[in-house]
């Protein structure tokens, strides 16, 4: 069978190309406001889906314990598990720094902003898709250094935890509750304006992964990796991702999840965050030469979660009597 692109799926691929092509707009020298647009945009998608919440249907998803712990297990567990299971393979430096790479991205937590975006394009259970998208920022600020701290000489750096729970909590939090704060006000105006809102939440997507493979570009992170070592990095992020979601899929069905909580289960506990992976990479490695190697797993992941699952969600959109 062969898979139908949708159309985000090709701007997607339209965006990495003029990323490619022209980087110079995306780089920490260019003019273009791109980080100031996106923090903006990002507040206002996580404020309409506030305006989109009732309480009742937030305390619903937040009771929903089961579903959260599976996607934080999938997230912090299954993922850096799978990727322990292939160190004792490694047989020289250049090995131990690819598998450090691959662990890196295992051990990060969850996107946010696509992740919701993704589980409400499917119509999964949005509620408890913010409540786990949200609380996996905060967990991996935690988690993420401890699992690397195993692998890597952490002594010498310093984590700014005031700093990224500020961010969290500006960019995401208080929108929602100023969202749910607003909704007698707004819900109609969200509901007459739900498809320019979709096409709002997708632009915002589309311009984070322009700016993120546009410094890639400009810093020749793939100039050293052949096409045969890129294949086979793409191959094993492919493999990674297809892994945990059989694993969360098997997982929900025996849980006896509904289609709801599927689809936010293998949604949200198969992603993982570019944002705080990059980050998180200055932090922990600081300038280690490597770093655009350690980088270039979680790029490839990146892309390939996105295209993949907004393929899947869009399946997902068109099933029958879907709310």
């Amino acid at each position: 069978m062969m898979l139908k692109l949708d159309r985000f799926v090709l701007s997607i691929i339209l965006v990495i190309g003029l990323a490619y092509l022209i980087p110079q707009w995306g780089t920490e020298e260019s003019t273009m406001p791109i980080n100031t647009i996106s923090a903006i945009g990002i507040s206002l998608i996580f404020f309409f889906y506030g305006v989109k919440l009732s309480p009742s249907k937030l305390r619903a998803g937040l009771s929903n314990y089961k579903l959260h712990l599976l996607v934080q297990a999938s997230t912090f567990l299954i993922f850096p598990l799978l990727v322990l299971l292939f160190r004792p393979l490694i047989q020289n430096e250049e090995q131990e720094t690819i598998w450090l790479a691959f662990f890196f991205l295992a051990a990060l937590p969850s996107t946010v902003s696509s992740s919701v975006v993704m589980v409400s394009l499917a119509k999964g259970n949005i509620p408890s898709a913010i409540f786990n998208a949200s609380i996996s920022g905060l967990i991996g600020i935690l988690i993420t250094p401890l699992w690397m701290g195993l692998f890597i000489d952490a002594a010498e750096t310093e984590f700014n935890f005031t700093e990224i729970y500020v961010k969290l909590i500006v960019q995401i939090i208080l929108p929602v509750v100023l969202g749910m704060f607003l909704q007698s006000y707004l819900s109609d105006f969200v509901q007459r304006h739900s498809s320019k809102l979709t096409l709002f939440d997708k632009s915002i997507i589309l311009l984070i992964i322009y700016k993120s493979f546009a410094e890639s570009f400009s810093e020749n992170l793939f100039s050293s990796v052949s096409i045969l070592d890129l294949l086979a990095l793409f191959m094993g992020v492919l493999l990674l991702f297809i892994l945990v979601f059989l694993i969360t899929g098997i997982a929900s069905k025996l849980l006896d999840f509904s289609i709801e909580d599927r689809i936010t289960a293998q949604f949200c506990g198969t992603k993982k965050s570019l944002v705080h992976g990059t980050v998180f990479s200055k932090i922990l490695f600081g300038n280690m030469a490597g770093l655009g190697l350690i980088l270039l797993p979680l790029m490839l992941f990146h892309a390939s979660q996105i295209m993949i699952i907004s393929a899947i969600a869009s399946r997902y959109a068109r099933r029958p009597n879907s709310l």
